[in-house]
């Protein structure tokens, strides 16, 4: 099964959250870029409010696409324990962290502007991505949103990593991943258009859902 693109893969995760919808408690919390088409869909399919939720993999230095850890909101840091035994010198791990909470920084004031964030305690927390290969940046998602006392936290994805959706179990309270593929290889392999989503069209999904979402009127 492939997905043809992010905002097809959020209507049938959507579907897969049927459960949460409707629900006062419900609040849908993407991370860019490519969780908000995600996002956006399972956010209108559910009734639910939707904000951003600023996450950056930590890319191991000379092998960025391998994540060596993330960092969230709230100073959160998380590093992959598989790393543990390798030789990284403890300069180059610096470079990497001041570069992404800088970038970090940025992000939160492009995307959220003068909004403030969406109060999280005591509410149900749908944590989203477009899907998940090591699971370091959801799991440092999740353990920043703890940390702010919600009623629950959920994590969904269309497509992820079965042993990567198994360890999660451990962190949240639920976890809904739409396929988990053998061999699973790589997030972007199950959609038939995974092109990078550029701020512009993340800034365009939220003006979207948040001028039509009452609690934000308020």
């Amino acid at each position: 099964m492939r997905f043809r693109d992010r905002r097809e893969a959020g209507r049938q995760l959507a579907r897969l959250l049927d459960r949460y919808r409707d629900n006062a408690d419900v609040v849908v919390l993407a991370l860019p870029r490519g969780g908000v088409p995600v996002a956006f869909e399972v956010a209108h399919a559910l009734h639910a409010p939707l904000d951003v939720f600023v996450v950056r993999k930590l890319g191991l230095p000379g092998h960025e696409e391998f994540a060596m850890g993330a960092i969230a909101t709230g100073a959160v840091m998380v590093m992959n324990p598989s790393l543990t035994g390798l030789e990284i010198p403890e300069a180059a791990i610096e470079e990497v962290v001041a570069r992404e909470r800088a970038e970090l920084a940025r992000r939160e004031r492009l995307y959220r502007g003068d909004r403030a964030p969406l109060a999280i305690e005591n509410r149900v927390v749908i944590l989203i991505d477009d899907g998940l290969a090591t699971g370091s940046t959801m799991l440092a998602a999740a353990t920043a949103i703890k940390r702010q006392q919600p009623k629950q936290v959920v994590i969904a994805v269309p497509v992820a990593a079965a042993e990567t959706c198994a360890a999660l179990r451990h962190e949240v309270d639920d976890v809904v991943c739409g396929i988990t593929p053998e061999p699973f290889r790589a997030v972007g392999l199950w959609y038939d258009d995974f092109a990078q989503v550029d701020d512009a069209s993340v800034h365009a999904l939220l003006d979207a859902a948040w001028e039509a979402d009452p609690e934000r009127a308020r």
